[in-house]
């Protein structure tokens, strides 16, 4: 039986490629492991596929461009129980990197080596990328999922490759790198970390990395994997602001030192209650959409909690507070016709005419979110067979 799987990405790393591969060979070697180093090769145009399989690497062809989906083919075809994975430009070394097997063989399920806890050698990593991007988006990844690891981001990490297989991993860029790590962390896959020394690489052409592009995506990745920090404290936010607002503003002008709020200030709250409504709804329909899909783990909890407002609940309450605003439309109305349709006293009139729209919109707003809640749920009695009970 294969132990362990070296799998290294490659794209034109002729290179480094050779020098990769003795380095992986010293590993398996000086260690007694069962092993195979296997080449996922992305397209590349400089022979590096064959220098590979002239030093008796195990060459395959992924035919999806992008570093995830040449990462993803590899871990496909690896046959070892667990697998290493580097960058094939020899800035990391992987006879250094039998700590990370010996934590997989320990029972974890993931270990992530670090570079921010080891060692950076000089010029090995960008200046913005070693002290702004790697540590700022490792710390969202903490803050945004709870992870206990200290670089999010470090191309050196070794797993139980058929948990990994499980994730169902889907993105073919370097947004890999971070998919694999959330969704293993939701997945409740246990983790550990390594120090490791990232070394200046071998090439003497510029990286494939994108710093802004890549750490976009990246970032783009972790936000759209957390619906709640993304959409439901914000749309709460601004509905709590809104509401406090014209609840404030309803009495009265009021003067904040040189600042004079008035009907005008109320408007504005107007509409942050109603983008917030829809913004909270939508990340609702995204938290929903995302369990239903398999984006997301099954939350029990939250799914047991949104089905407590079914249709009918949501129908009714809406139905109340939409009364509740038509009943003051009614009464604005009811003046201006008392007044013979002559001009009103807009800072009195705006005072109850705003709240009573505002009242309205959200109305309508939740009927319709109430009917597409209940659209998504439909489609969980049918479509969510591997959901726990």
């Amino acid at each position: 039986m294969i132990e362990l799987t070296i799998l290294m990405p490659c794209l034109n790393e002729a290179e480094t490629i050779a020098t990769c591969i003795v380095r992986a060979q010293k590993l398996l070697t000086d260690n007694g492991i069962e092993g195979e180093i296997l080449v996922s090769d992305n397209g590349s145009s400089d022979g590096s596929q064959w220098i590979a399989n002239d030093l008796g690497a195990r060459v395959i062809y992924c035919p999806v461009r992008g570093y995830g989906a040449a990462l993803q083919f590899g871990i496909e075809a690896a046959q070892g129980v667990f697998v290493l994975m580097g960058d094939s430009d020899d800035s990391y070394h992987f006879d250094e990197a039998m700590a990370l097997v010996q934590q997989l063989r320990q029972g974890f399920d993931v270990c992530m080596g670090t570079r921010l806890k080891g060692t950076i050698e000089q010029g090995a990593m960008p200046f913005l990328n070693r002290f702004l991007g790697n540590p700022l988006l490792t710390w969202i990844g903490k803050f945004l999922f709870g992870l206990r690891i200290s670089d999010f981001h470090c191309g050196m990490r070794a797993f139980n490759r058929e948990k990994v297989l499980r994730l169902d991993l889907v993105t073919t860029g370097m947004e890999w790198a971070s998919e694999m790590v959330v969704k293993a962390w939701l997945a409740g896959l246990s983790f550990s970390e390594v120090s490791i020394t990232l070394h200046k690489d071998g090439r003497s052409r510029s990286p494939h990395l994108k710093r802004w592009r890549d750490g976009w995506r990246h970032l783009r990745f972790m936000l759209l994997h957390c619906p709640t920090w993304l959409f439901t404290y914000p749309g709460l936010f601004m509905m709590a602001t809104g509401m406090f607002g014209q609840a404030v503003l309803a009495r009265g002008m009021v003067r904040l030192g040189p600042l004079m709020l008035d009907v005008h200030t109320m408007l504005v709250c107007s509409i942050l209650v109603i983008l917030g409504m829809q913004v909270m709804a939508t990340g609702v329909f995204a938290r929903l959409y995302s369990s239903l899909t398999g984006i997301l783990p099954f939350d029990a909890k939250f799914d047991s909690f949104i089905r407590k407002f079914s249709l009918e609940k949501l129908l009714v309450a809406c139905l109340l507070a939409g009364f509740a605003g038509l009943a003051g439309f009614s009464h604005v109305m009811w003046e201006w016709y008392r007044t013979g349709f002559s001009e009103l006293d807009y800072r009195s009139t705006m005072r109850l005419l705003i709240p009573a729209l505002t009242l309205i919109a959200i109305s309508v707003q939740g009927m319709f979110n109430g009917f597409m809640l209940s659209i998504l749920f439909l489609k969980t009695k049918v479509s969510r067979l591997n959901t726990p009970e």
